[in-house]
């Protein structure tokens, strides 16, 4: 694509807004309530964008089929919905892209695998919620990303053709959903990806180290 988008989605974790630092401190406090000692930050943020699963995955090396693992999975999300944007931000740069998005009357919006009931109450504590076009979360769907139901879902909420669209993500399966919705795609490097060298693998039309980078691959188009 080589014209102005008709609209940029994004992925929320990892890509938008930094939530990296409210999981590690959940995840953290579940293990003080455990009786463990902290996990190292970085060791947690490079699973974050797979969600509660790998958290528990990650701090207690539990799994689906394991007896505890309900009772951990429910108890760091209950801890995770009391502090959903304790510290939570937009990523470094990323205000300035959606103030440069909304002047140029380009709508934004946010395809996620998180759930709304931590999605939605996350958007209203950071002030996003009415400046987004539009949010789907998987409670909209039937089939979460990388199936491109979403995508397409969101486009059709906005009105806008997803072969003139962006959608921008730090996970492989973000890449494939914006694919197979015949959107243009960037992967960006930022996120919470455990394998960085895996990013150039995952057939982007675009790859940015950082959120300058990004804005460069929308604005000069």
């Amino acid at each position: 694509m080589n014209s102005r988008p008709s609209t940029v989605l994004f992925d929320l974790d990892g890509t938008l807004i930094d939530t990296a630092p409210d999981f590690i401190r959940c995840l953290n406090l579940l293990r003080q309530q455990r009786g463990l000692p902290a996990l190292p930050a970085e060791q947690i943020r490079r699973s974050v964008s797979n969600g509660a699963r790998a958290m528990i995955d990650v701090g207690f090396g539990l799994g689906p089929d394991d007896q505890d693992y309900l009772e951990h999975h429910s108890a760091f999300l209950d801890l995770y919905e009391d502090g959903v944007a304790e510290e939570t931000t937009l990523f470094p740069g990323m205000e300035e892209l959606l103030v440069w998005l909304e002047g140029e009357g380009i709508p934004w919006g946010i395809v996620t695998n998180k759930p709304a009931r931590f999605t939605t109450p996350l958007l209203t504590a950071l002030a996003l919620d009415d400046r987004c076009a539009v949010v789907v979360c998987p409670d909209h769907v039937s089939q979460r990303k990388p199936h491109p139901e979403s995508i397409l879902l969101a486009c059709r909420q906005l009105n806008v053709v997803p072969d003139h669209g962006i959608y921008v993500g730090d996970h492989r399966r973000d890449i494939e959903a914006g694919r197979n919705a015949g959107m243009t795609t960037i992967a960006v490097r930022y996120g919470y990806i455990e394998q960085p060298e895996e990013v150039d693998l995952w057939q982007a039309d675009e790859v940015a180290a950082t959120v300058d980078e990004l804005a460069k691959l929308i604005q000069y188009r």
